[in-house]
């Protein structure tokens, strides 16, 4: 029974490739370039992020008391792991897509076809982890406006209808 079911789907497979897809070498080809983009704005986030930890870590020397840095420095730990998975998953991608194009050109169509799909799934892991990124460093952008908004008089502008105040969170 186990060996009817392997056998149903294979020819199930083998049928549902022929009919309805075929990779070819140029299909796994197009990722090259939107990955290696992504991968130039992740080291872009990588290195900007870098560069506020060096700054925030000057400015808690000087003063470690302050709980704005305090919050700041977690909210960059973890944007940092982010960055690093977000690039370890779009390295994965673009590997899966290397090894995929071998595949078709040895004409190991099938495995090419679930080692694209691992190479999709990567590329998708990567920018679900990126989102979520961006969420998180808005955060900190959040801190930012709430130390200033302190220092500012409530409707002083012409346009703070427009921009509505988070209400802090309780």
């Amino acid at each position: 029974m186990v060996s009817g079911f392997f056998v149903l789907s294979f020819g199930f497979s083998a049928h549902f490739r022929s009919l309805y897809m075929e990779l070819q070498l140029s299909t796994p080809a197009l990722l090259f370039s939107a990955i290696t983009l992504m991968m130039l704005a992740y080291t872009n986030r990588f290195l900007a992020t870098a560069s506020l930890i060096r700054g925030l870590h000057k400015k808690y020397l000087e003063n470690p008391d302050e709980q704005l840095i305090v919050g700041q420095i977690q909210n960059l730990k973890s944007r940092l792991s982010m960055i690093k998975y977000m690039q370890l998953f779009g390295v994965l991608s673009f590997l899966f897509c290397v090894v995929c194009m071998y595949l078709i050109f040895i004409e190991a169509g099938e495995a090419a076809d679930y080692v694209f799909i691992g190479s999709m799934l990567s590329l998708l892991i990567s920018l679900v982890i990126s989102f979520v990124e961006i969420m998180v460093s808005t955060q900190a952008l959040k801190l930012e406006i709430q130390d200033m908004e302190k220092h500012f008089p409530s409707g002083s502008g012409k346009l703070d209808f427009l921009f509505k105040k988070d209400k802090p969170d309780e």
